[in-house]
């Protein structure tokens, strides 16, 4: 009975009691597992602090978000647009316009006199090559610069500002034409002949340095302007010479046609003591540097122009005729007084086509139906007597009278061809032929001329 008590008891010591294994536990131990527990409570408040103010914060509505400015768009840069009239032209917002612009005319010509003088005959030149620029500014400016290479030299055509001050008014500073003559004032791009009047090469109507005005408004057209000489001559430091010029014409509705009334005054001092004058005029043609008429140099101080026109212009049909009285002043002498003038008509024989008249002058005819879209393109006929007197008294210029027919085609609007016969009467030549003062000549030319 003593074995199995004592085996007992031993068993029973083996197996701990709660109580006997708490207090088998290191006191180091159990302070770490009490900070720990510690710990875990604190982040578990922690935690439940934080998803407290979560819920808060999405029960609270969302802030609103100030309106951020937008930011003004940047202007748009100026549109350039281009159009075609005879050669690109671009325009911009705000007045700005360009154009590229020029003409180019080849001349051949003959003339023929009874006897041999030197300088006549067969010749061929570039009788224009312009070349330039014009456009608008803003403001109601305007500008058009210009220049003629015609011959291996270079010469100032038009080179001018305008100004617009109202629609019906035009004022031009520069280099330009005086206002002295229907024929003059139409471009060389438009006049039925290879040449105009002699008068308006003989009496020096050409372009000068100067102010002027224009004021056109319904069928009445007044211009008037100062100036001094060509752009050329102004380099001499003596030239001191000035001009007063001014034209005025009534064109008003006349039945189916428009009739042109025009008159026109020039008065020129020369405003040096030594100054000279010369009048003179080429037979016909450009293609030769004679002149059959010529007043020779002589002392004056000044001089005096007035001219007359009077056009009529219906559809294919133009009529003309225009005279001038030039007056030389010559203190203490004599005056001498000179004229020129021509009569002139012109149909158009293509269906459709109109005589162009603008603005106090002729214009571009524009074929009613062109080359370039299958037609047959615009032919002019057209017949002028032409006479100039530069003889008067003590000074003997001779007389030179001119029939000139003409025919022309014109394709398009900016091309032509010209063909021109003149028969000319010369009385007291300043050139004689042998010994003989009064003889006949006959011209013959023709040109090939496009612009843009």
């Amino acid at each position: 009975m003593r074995r199995p008590i004592i085996a007992l008891l031993a068993a029973s010591a083996l197996v701990p009691t709660p109580a006997l294994a708490q207090a088998s536990i290191p006191d180091e131990v159990a302070r770490q597992l009490a900070a720990m527990q510690a710990e875990i409570a604190r982040l578990s408040a922690e935690v439940a602090e934080l998803k407290a103010e979560k819920a808060e914060r999405e029960a609270l509505p969302p802030p609103s978000t100030p309106a951020v400015p937008t930011p003004e768009a940047a202007p748009a840069a100026p549109v350039t647009q281009t159009s075609w009239k005879g050669a690109p032209e671009q325009s911009s917002a705000g007045g700005f316009t360009f154009k590229p612009r020029g003409r180019l005319q080849l001349d051949s010509g003959v003339i023929d006199a009874p006897v041999a003088i030197r300088g006549l005959g067969a010749a061929t030149e570039l009788r224009r090559a312009y070349l330039g620029m014009e456009g608008t500014l803003p403001g109601n400016f305007g500008y058009r610069i210009e220049a003629d290479f015609a011959n291996s030299a270079v010469d100032v055509t038009d080179v001018y500002l305008t100004y617009k001050p109202s629609p019906a008014l035009t004022l031009t500073l520069g280099h330009h034409k005086p206002f002295g003559s229907l024929d003059e004032l139409t471009s060389d791009l438009f006049t039925p002949f290879m040449e105009r009047a002699a008068f308006t090469s003989a009496f020096g109507f050409e372009r000068r340095v100067g102010l002027s005005g224009a004021y056109n408004s319904g069928d009445l057209l007044i211009q008037a302007g100062v100036f001094a000489d060509d752009a050329k001559s102004l380099n001499d430091d003596g030239n001191d010479s000035y001009s007063l010029d001014g034209r005025i014409v009534f064109s008003p509705k006349v039945g189916a046609g428009r009739l042109h009334l025009g008159a026109s005054a020039h008065y020129r001092d020369f405003n040096d003591a030594t100054s000279v004058a010369r009048y003179r005029a080429r037979p016909f043609l450009h293609t030769t540097d004679v002149r059959l008429v010529d007043t020779g140099e002589f002392s004056a101080s000044g001089e005096r122009n007035f001219g007359a026109e009077l056009a009529y212009v219906q559809g294919p049909f133009h009529a003309t005729a225009e005279g001038h009285v030039m007056t030389t002043l010559r203190p203490g002498l004599a005056n001498p007084t000179f004229w020129g003038g021509y009569v002139e008509v012109g149909m158009l024989v293509t269906g459709g086509d109109t005589t162009a008249y603008k603005g106090g002058a002729y214009d571009r005819i524009k074929p009613a139906d062109p080359v370039s879209e299958g037609g047959i393109g615009a032919i002019q006929l057209n017949a002028r007597y032409d006479r100039i007197d530069l003889s008067d008294g003590a000074i003997v210029g001779g007389e030179q009278q001119t029939l000139g027919l003409s025919a022309i085609w014109m394709p398009t609007d900016y091309v032509r061809f010209l063909v021109n016969y003149g028969h000319l009467w010369i009385d007291d030549a300043a050139v004689p032929a042998e010994l003989r003062r009064d003889y006949q000549v006959d011209a013959f030319g023709m040109r090939a001329q496009f612009d843009f």
